[in-house]
C-alpha cells in the first residue's frame, strides 16, 4: 500500500514539476514578447539641436543633464526598417522629492505631454506614435517646472515588434562618442598605372550650406598622411596638412628622436608641430577663410630623398593669394617610395555636431608619375568606417553626383549607398597645367 502510495505522490510530483516547466516557458515566452521597448540611451543618440546662448544643457554618458532652458530642443534619433506605430515611455527623473516638470514629446508633428515627478528615476509613459521608415527624430523640450531644472533623462523607450537586426541605434558605450561624431567615409582612388607616383592633384568644392563647425573635408589622402580643409569654429577655418610617424603611438612625445616626422620647410603663416590621439606625427595648418561654393586646388608630392627618407610636400591654389601657396614639407624616417594609397574622406571631429549634415565634391582628379606622365583618376571604391561597421549609426553616403565623386555624412538622412560600391566618372580632358619650377 505504502509502495502504491509513494507511486502516486512521485506521479504528482513529476507532473506538478512538468506542468511548472511550461508554466514558467510560457510565462519567459510572454516576457520575451514583452521586451519590445528598446532602451535608446541619450548619451550615444541625442543632441542639443536647440540651444539659446545662455543654456546649460548638457549630454553625459548619463543622459541629459542641467535641462534648465525652456527654449532647448534635446533630439533623439534612432532608425527603423519600415513604417509603423511606436509606443514611447522616457527614463527619467525631477530633480528632488518635492519637484515636478512638463514636458513635451514631440515625433513626425504629433506632440504630447507628461509629467515628472520625483526624483526617483522611472519609465513614463508617453503614447503612440506614427514613425515613417529610416531614421527617426523625437524632440523633447520643457514647458514648465518648480524648481530650477526640468530632470534628468537616460533613456528614450521605443516599443515596437521589429527585430533588433531592423532597429539601430548606438547601444555600445564604447561607441557613444564616435556616433555622436557620426560615420566617417572615404573614395579610395583606383590608379590607372603602377609606374611611382610623384605628384596627386586633386579639386574639392564644399556646397553651400554644408560646411558645419566640426567637419573636415580631405582632398589628397595617401599611405603616410592626409591634406585638406576642415571647419574649427565660426571664425575659423584652416588647411590642414599631416603626416604619421613609423613609430605607432597616440602619444607624439613617445616617439624616438630618429623616428619623428622632421619639418624641411613651410609656407608663410603656416603653424607646424605634433599631432597625437590618432597616430602621431608632423602637422602643419594654414588658418584661412576659405569659402563654401569655391572650388579649391590641392598638390600632393612624394619622393624619396635617396637616404632612406621621404619628403612629402603639399600646395593650395588660393586665387587672393597670388596662386600655388605652400603648406609644409615634411621628412618622414624610415622610408623610401613615391606616393601611394590615394583617396579622400569626410568627417565631423566634434561630438555635438553630430546631427549635422555635411558633403563634399572631389572632381579633377590627377597623378602625375615620376618620369612626368599625367594620368586621369576615374574609379573609387566608398568605404567606412568601425562605427558604421558596427551598425551604430550608418548616415553616410558616397557616389557620383555630375560626373564628380562626393560623400555625404551627418544629419541622420535615410538614404543607404552600400559599402565598397565602385563607382567611375569619365576622364578628364585636359591635364592640370603647373609650372612646378616655379612652386614655392
Amino acid at each position: 500500500m505504502y509502495t502504491n502510495i509513494f507511486k502516486k505522490s512521485l506521479g504528482l510530483l513529476i507532473f506538478l514539476f512538468i506542468a511548472c516547466i511550461s508554466l514558467a516557458n510560457q510565462v519567459g515566452e510572454k516576457r520575451v514578447a514583452d521586451r519590445s521597448h528598446y532602451a535608446v540611451p541619450l548619451a550615444g543618440n541625442a543632441f542639443l539641436t536647440n540651444k539659446p546662448a545662455a543654456a546649460t544643457e548638457q549630454i553625459r554618458n548619463n543622459g541629459l543633464i542641467n535641462w534648465s532652458n525652456p527654449s532647448s530642443i534635446v533630439s533623439v534619433y534612432f532608425r527603423v526598417k519600415d513604417a509603423r506605430t511606436l509606443n514611447l515611455k522616457l527614463r527619467a527623473k525631477a530633480p528632488s522629492a518635492n519637484s515636478s516638470s512638463r514636458i513635451r514629446i514631440t515625433l513626425g508633428g504629433t506632440s504630447k505631454e507628461i509629467e515628472l515627478f520625483g526624483a526617483e528615476v522611472k519609465d513614463y509613459e508617453v503614447g503612440v506614435f506614427s514613425a515613417q521608415s529610416g531614421y527617426v527624430q523625437v524632440d523633447l523640450q520643457g514647458i514648465s517646472k518648480t524648481g530650477q531644472y526640468f530632470g534628468d533623462v537616460s533613456h528614450l523607450l521605443i516599443g515596437t515588434e521589429l527585430d533588433s537586426s531592423d532597429f539601430l541605434y548606438a547601444n555600445d558605450p564604447a561607441y557613444y562618442y564616435w556616433a555622436r561624431r557620426g560615420p566617417s567615409c572615404h573614395m579610395a582612388y583606383t590608379i590607372p598605372s603602377s609606374d611611382p607616383i610623384e605628384y596627386y592633384y586633386g579639386e574639392l568644392t564644399v556646397p553651400q550650406g554644408q560646411d558645419a563647425i566640426g567637419s573636415y573635408f580631405m582632398s589628397n589622402g595617401f599611405s603616410e598622411g592626409y591634406f585638406g580643409i576642415q571647419v574649427n569654429s565660426v571664425t575659423e577655418r584652416r588647411i590642414l596638412f599631416s603626416v604619421w610617424s613609423p613609430f605607432a603611438t597616440d602619444n607624439p612625445a613617445d616617439i624616438p628622436e630618429h623616428l619623428r616626422v622632421t619639418l624641411n620647410r613651410k609656407g608663410e603663416g603656416v603653424h607646424t608641430g605634433e599631432f597625437g590621439n590618432e597616430g602621431s606625427g608632423g602637422q602643419s595648418f594654414l588658418r584661412y577663410n576659405w569659402t563654401a561654393g569655391s572650388s579649391y586646388r590641392f598638390l600632393l608630392k612624394g619622393k624619396p630623398d635617396g637616404n632612406g627618407a621621404t619628403d612629402f610636400t603639399a600646395w593650395i591654389y588660393l586665387s587672393d593669394q597670388d596662386g600655388w601657396s605652400l603648406i609644409a614639407s615634411w621628412k618622414r624616417p624610415e622610408l623610401s617610395k613615391n606616393l601611394t594609397g590615394f583617396h579622400s574622406f569626410l568627417e565631423n571631429f566634434d561630438p555635438n555636431n553630430g546631427h549635422l549634415g555635411r558633403k563634399v565634391l572631389f572632381s579633377n582628379r590627377w597623378v602625375r608619375t615620376a618620369s612626368g606622365n599625367w594620368l586621369p583618376i576615374q574609379s573609387a571604391k566608398f568605404t567606412v568606417d568601425a562605427t558604421y561597421h558596427a551598425k551604430q549609426r550608418i548616415d553616410a553616403i558616397g557616389g557620383v553626383l555630375n560626373d564628380e565623386f562626393y560623400l555625404q555624412n551627418g544629419g541622420f538622412f535615410s538614404t543607404i549607398v552600400a559599402p565598397n560600391s565602385v563607382f567611375s566618372i569619365p576622364a578628364a580632358q585636359d591635364a592640370p597645367k603647373i609650372n612646378f619650377d616655379a612652386l614655392p
